[in-house]
């Protein structure tokens, strides 16, 4: 289903109303209401006999009797009758429906079979459905108001998005009291098929649309949820009030990780990977909504606060704290400026206390200094009804001057009645103001976190030429064999195997069925030992008591095996014991730390970092993130956490290496990626002593996967198994693979090396260079849109790209286009066709039918690439372009032609 049927539902030439009562007062009624009195032009027609009194048109009693074509149609009736409805609406070609009935899955097990089959049905026809049980929508820029709602929104360029109706009405009231407009209104109800990620994609294609706003339940299709959000809120802002934050995580406390994992945590960490800001209550949804309809985004976190009285300067201080950020420091010459006007006893800091008796000019003229102060990356004016302030002739003097201000400008008016007319005057002059010091500071933390998370995303990796080395096929192995066992839970040696596979170091740990072998363990590995229960049913060794430290002699290890047997077994009586496992004791460290995974249901796999230890879940000093991570994500990550600071040296804990712990991330995350068979892993403790760090116990809980790799990722992972080493024509060995983001340095070089005509031949224009937001777009790619392949030669600091060939997925999932530039000296070599050859096997793989490209008629080695792998060729109305085609019949391979028109 594409974005084309979308833009037809929302921008309808002719609508059709499908109402089961026309009585005043009911649903029908009101959405004709309001799609015959909001200026709708497009054309309106009835389906229902009981409407053309009402609208003085004649009705029609089905669809398929309209006179006219119809695009979309909103369907009011009980939710028995929209099945046969929708049938019709599909024979009748309409884009989609609104489907306003409730009666769906919300009511049971009857219901959500009528959802099933309107599904079915629509799904025939290419049909797109918003609801069922929902509000309906608004388009402000075609003025239709295809809803129910009692109001309809201002113009504006904001999008708002609810799964609530009721959410919906409420946003609606409060945005025409603060003058806020949007370009789309729409309630998506039970999301029966359009959702948050349809819409999405839809909006951010939209040049109307500068922001999304969205009340959210839960998510469906959480790939594609993540795909689009990554893709989008790279150019716009998208908000998001997620409600159930109380809500645990299905999976049980089978690991520490399993525990401190709950759900909220991990959309927490899905929001930040997708670059969306996530807000927690309704109100502060509003607020945001309102920032961002009338303001820019500070360029940095240095706030200056100006008031007319200390308390409430000192609170919006103290708001700004609790969000780690402290208030811009002046400068000399700032505070020297302010020295000149202000009175003798002002504040002299940040705050800026102007005193009570202060007047209207002297805060004019003090707002005006710090606004072009260089310290000052967004500005805080606070008034309260003190002193001699005339606060509505303050605010009437700000209300224009602010606009011409170099940072963002926050405005917090506090007070009741006394203060309303100047909050109302700012709402009608577009400027941003609140009721109190700390909504607005919090509205200001809003728009510059947004803000680090976009630094975040356009973020180019430094390359590090360092590659992971791992042994996938030994992991299979043990995962494989455990399987084939029935185990559920490796046992902690070959648990230590697995992560060894991955390149993570672990202390050399070895099993003992019996004292006497314990005893000639101990005597190998060197005193003083730690022997540890063995046993794929007791998961969490300390509670049964099934530990043993620092045993300096045969008779320790003797009567610690003995004892460590019987609280097992007294422990848990059914469980399988295979003995202890024995290992050198190590030095007690200076801290310990956990390194964790769990696949959730919805998310896959989810990855933990921080305190580790037995007290691990007491302390919950622990950070979130999903697979796959590179150095920067998995800093990022490291560094949420408090036992963080500690990393760098902490009076006498010597530093820890940043880097070791960064590639201890990407290998459980690559590991997790690659096995979605592994249901939980806990690295713990992992311990830190004297900055080295040593894995000291691991467990790994493993079932049956239904989907394949990297199908349980809901973040596209990097497509390993299109790398391939090949040979030029000429001899040269050549590494094709797909592009990171770390290769944006060497792409630059490879764009430097093109000569103007096969820049041209590649972008159709004469570029002299590429931007850093083109750069970033070509390197930092979702590999579930598009693929993008590098031939390289060289190695390390020699490397370089000579080719770059990319498949660009069109919107429906059916169709891609392909462009590829080859290093004028490679040309003629086989490089391009080998890198569109395995383009197209990847394309292949994820589904595409059909790949075209376009190619300049003078662009003759193209061409000839074109016609020998397979391509059809259609000169363009234009006749300076030709558009070749190849397509993937039924049995994968390419369909092959030669034709041209």
């Amino acid at each position: 289903m594409s974005i084309v049927n979308l833009d037809r539902l929302f921008n309808p030439k002719t609508v059709a109303l499908i109402g089961a009562s026309e009585k005043e007062g009911s649903v029908g009624y009101l959405i004709m209401k309001n799609l015959l009195e909001k200026g709708y032009k497009g054309k309106i027609v009835p389906v229902n006999p009981g409407y053309d009194k009402i609208m003085g048109q004649k009705a029609f009693a089905r669809i398929e009797d309209a006179d006219s074509a119809i695009d979309m149609a909103v369907i009011a009736t009980p939710l028995r009758m929209v099945p046969q409805i929708v049938e019709s609406c599909g024979n009748a070609g309409l884009a989609g429906v609104v489907i306003v009935s409730s009666g769906g899955k919300e009511i049971g097990a009857k219901g959500k079979l009528m959802e099933d089959e309107i599904l079915n049905i629509a799904k025939k026809y290419n049909l797109r459905l918003i609801g069922p049980n929902c509000l309906g929508f608004v388009n402000t820029a075609v003025s239709l108001n295809a809803s129910f709602a009692h109001l309809s929104p201002l113009p504006g360029k904001i999008a708002f998005l609810s799964q609530s109706g009721a959410v919906c009405t409420s946003v609606l009231d409060i945005s025409l009291r603060h003058n806020v407009g949007f370009s789309h209104f729409v309630s998506l109800g039970s999301m029966l098929d359009v959702d948050f990620a349809d819409m999405i994609d839809y909006l951010g294609s939209l040049s109307a649309v500068s922001s999304i706003v969205m009340y959210m339940e839960n998510i469906t299709h959480i790939r594609n949820f993540m795909s689009a959000a990554r893709a989008v809120s790279r150019v716009k802002p998208i908000i998001v009030l997620k409600s159930g934050r109380s809500k645990v995580g299905a999976m049980a406390a089978a690991s520490h990780t399993g525990a401190m994992a709950g759900e909220d945590a991990i959309y927490d960490a899905a929001f930040q990977r997708a670059g969306i800001l996530r807000v927690n209550e309704f109100e502060e949804l509003f607020d945001c909504t309102e920032s961002l309809a009338k303001q820019r985004r500070p360029n940095g976190p240095n706030l200056t606060i100006i008031s007319n009285a200390g308390g409430p300067g000192v609170m919006a201080a103290d708001a700004l704290s609790s969000y780690g950020i402290e208030p811009a420091r002046l400068g000399a010459e700032t505070l020297g400026q302010l020295d000149r006007i202000l009175p003798e006893n002002w504040s002299r800091g940040n705050p800026v206390d102007i005193l009570g008796d202060s007047g209207s000019d002297i805060f004019l003229k003090t707002a005006r200094i710090c606004a072009n102060a260089p310290e000052t990356d967004a500005l805080l004016l606070i008034c309260s009804p003190v002193g001699t302030m005339d606060i509505l002739g303050l605010a009437k003097a700000l209300a224009d001057e602010i606009k011409t201000f170099p940072c963002p400008v926050f405005t917090a008016w506090i007070g009741g009645v006394n203060v309303e007319s100047s909050r109302k005057l700012f709402n009608e002059a577009g400027v941003a103001t609140y009721d109190s010091a700390e909504r607005a500071v919090r509205a200001f933390k809003n728009l510059y976190q947004y803000g680090k998370n976009i630094e975040m995303l356009h973020e180019i990796p430094v390359r590090t030429d360092i590659k992971l080395v791992i042994n996938r096929p030994k992991a299979r192995q043990i995962i494989s064999d455990a399987l084939s066992s029935g185990e559920e839970s490796l046992t902690e040696m070959t648990a230590k195997e697995l992560l060894k596979s991955y390149g993570i170091p672990t202390n050399t740990t070895k099993i003992a069925d019996s004292e006497e072998m314990a005893m000639e363990i101990s005597e190998q590995v060197g005193f003083p030992v730690v022997l540890k229960i063995c046993s794929k049913d007791i998961l969490h060794k300390s509670d049964c008591n099934g530990v043993a430290l620092d045993l300096k002699t045969q008779t320790d290890v003797r009567s610690a095996y003995a004892r460590i047997m019987k609280n097992a077994r007294e422990f848990a009586p059914n469980a399988v014991i295979r003995g202890v496992s024995v290992q050198k004791m190590q030095p007690k460290p200076d801290y310990e730390l956990i390194i964790g995974a769990k696949k959730d249901a919805q998310f896959g796999p989810v990855l933990l970092f921080g305190m580790g230890g037995v007290l691990t879940e007491i302390y919950k000093d622990t950070a979130m993130g999903l697979p796959p991570l590179n150095r920067s994500l998995a800093r990022q990550m490291i560094q949420k956490t408090r036992i963080s600071k500690v990393l760098n040296g902490f009076r006498n804990l010597s530093k820890t290496g940043m880097a070791v712990l960064e590639e201890f991330l990407i290998r459980v995350g690559r590991l997790v990626a690659d096995f979605p068979e592994i249901e939980a892993l806990d690295i713990n403790p992992l311990m830190v002593k004297n900055g080295e760090i040593t894995a000291v116990d691991a467990r790994v809980l493993i079932k049956p996967s239904t989907l394949a790799s990297p199908k349980h990722l809901i973040i596209s992972s990097y497509p390993w198994q299109y790398e391939n080493k090949l040979q030029s024509v000429d001899g040269h060995g050549i590494f094709i693979r797909p592009i990171r983001p770390s290769d944006a340095d060497l792409l630059i070089r490879h764009f430097y090396s093109l000569s103007q005509r096969s820049v041209y031949m590649r972008f159709f224009s004469p570029m002299k260079k590429l931007s850093e937001e083109m750069l970033i777009r070509l390197t930092q790619i979702d590999y579930d849109r598009e693929i993008a392949l590098v031939a390289l030669i060289g190695t390390d600091k020699d490397r370089k790209i000579i080719g770059v060939c990319r498949v660009v997925d069109y919107p429906d999932g059916n169709q891609g286009e392909f462009a590829m530039a080859i290093t004028d000296g490679w040309q003629g070599k086989g490089i391009g066709a080998a890198l569109l050859q395995q383009c197209l096997k990847a394309s292949w793989d994820k589904g595409l039918k059909r790949v075209n490209g376009i190619v300049l008629a003078e662009n003759t080695q193209m061409l000839k690439l074109g016609r020998k792998l397979g391509f059809s060729r259609n000169r363009t109305p234009e006749g300076s372009e030709y558009e070749l085609i190849i397509e993937r019949n039924e049995m994968g391979d390419n369909k092959m032609g030669d034709s041209e028109n």
